[in-house]
């Protein structure tokens, strides 16, 4: 199974991901926007689409990309809560290492007070 944070994090993606918050667009005028050929924009949306960030619509000929909503929630909730646990964790070892100083501090200030 395709990780939603690892699919959405490579730049080819994310700039697809990107471009289509304007509103939908055909392979065609994505690829526009890469030096890669249309078929490997094609191949970057199918991944994205299997991952739910995108859905596709064809009409005619063309075929219409645009975000999932609910894809681009669940993205948003796996960053958060991504952000929330590391931000949990880097509060921790900063309170871990600020007791360390202040345990290594406070016997210099009393030795020196007890001299």
């Amino acid at each position: 199974m395709l990780d939603l944070l690892e699919v959405a994090a490579e730049p080819t993606r994310k700039r697809l991901i990107q471009l289509l918050g304007s509103g939908e667009c055909t392979v065609t005028e994505l690829a526009e926007n890469f030096p890669v050929s249309r078929s490997a924009i094609s191949q970057h949306l199918l991944v994205l689409i299997e991952v739910g960030l995108l859905r596709a619509r064809k009409e005619g000929r063309s075929r219409y990309y645009s975000l999932n909503p609910a894809g681009i929630a669940e993205l948003k909730t796996q960053l958060d809560s991504f952000w929330n646990t590391e931000l949990d964790l880097l509060a921790a070892d900063a309170a871990q290492l600020g007791a360390s100083r202040h345990n290594i501090a406070s016997p210099l200030k009393n030795s020196g007070e007890q001299q």
